[in-house]
């Protein structure tokens, strides 16, 4: 198992502010834009616990997707739209807590409520992430420790279990709300969740140069089964045909883009062609 010495991430250059460990976390990486708070101009920002409480803004985004996939591949089937829409919102509290979780050793407020995102255009997947509370979770050797915005755990093993209970919660609301208006099942709607949680930690080690360093992380983070999300990590070395070894998972759920003739088929860590181990 890793130790806090050999493997933390984290700097002396951590400072008390979310936001200064937020800008630090997110030049680390170049998928999206994180930030505290909305900017002077909110258009286009999403707040995700108004979302969650009117989910008829899921068949609008759909509708907007649909737009789009028209556009490049001149058909948009009803479960394609459910399956992008469905990872897009999960990954805005999957991947701001393991960017947090994975430099700073941090843990933010997850609150449908603290979470905001800005959809790009013309495809219109979150391109901005925003928290919008100051308070966040830490080590006891964190400068922050003592501080009115800081809560104090005593181990990595226990920061994980907070991120995990914080985003599994989030979920659960996403899960009650976006429901009812597509036809997946709830196993699908917590696999995406898996998914959410194991790719984005994978992710943060691979933009920062260290995969096998979010790889570590996705194995703290999911260990084993924690339901209702469906499966520990799935994250595993392959080697490949230069006979360098590689990371690779299986993902717990589709993102249906096969449905579609021009979609280039099924990836190959679907869930459907991939085999569990």
């Amino acid at each position: 198992m890793r130790t806090s010495s050999s493997l933390r991430l984290v700097t002396d250059a951590r400072a008390p502010s979310l936001v200064e460990s937020v800008t630090r976390a997110a030049s680390r990486q170049v998928r999206t834009e994180v930030r505290v708070g909305l900017p002077e101009d909110s258009a286009g920002w999403v707040n995700c616990a108004e979302l969650l409480s009117a989910p008829d803004g899921f068949t609008m985004w759909r509708q907007e997707l649909a737009g789009w996939l028209h556009d490049r591949y001149s058909e948009a089937p009803e479960r394609t739209t459910a399956g992008y829409v469905m990872s897009w919102y999960l990954g805005v509290p999957g991947y701001l807590a393991t960017l947090l979780f994975h430099h700073e050793r941090r843990v933010p407020s997850l609150r449908p409520e603290h979470l905001a995102f800005h959809k790009a255009r013309p495809r219109p997947h979150p391109d901005s992430i925003a928290v919008l509370d100051e308070s966040f979770v830490c080590l006891p050797d964190d400068p922050a420790a003592g501080t009115p915005n800081a809560t104090v755990v005593p181990s990595e093993k226990a920061l994980a279990a907070v991120l995990r209970g914080r985003f599994t919660a989030h979920a659960a609301r996403f899960v009650a709300a976006f429901s009812g208006t597509v036809r997946f099942g709830r196993h699908t709607l917590w696999a995406a969740a898996t998914d959410a949680l194991d790719h984005s930690m994978w992710l943060v080690g691979r933009y920062a140069g260290d995969e096998t360093a979010g790889v570590l992380d996705a194995n703290l983070l999911l260990p084993d089964r924690y339901a209702p999300l469906t499966s520990a990590s799935t994250l595993r070395p392959v080697v490949g045909d230069d006979g360098r070894t590689e990371w690779t998972r299986r993902r717990e759920a589709c993102c249906f883009h096969y449905l579609m003739e021009a979609g280039q088929g099924v990836c190959g860590t679907c869930p459907r062609v991939c085999a569990k181990r």
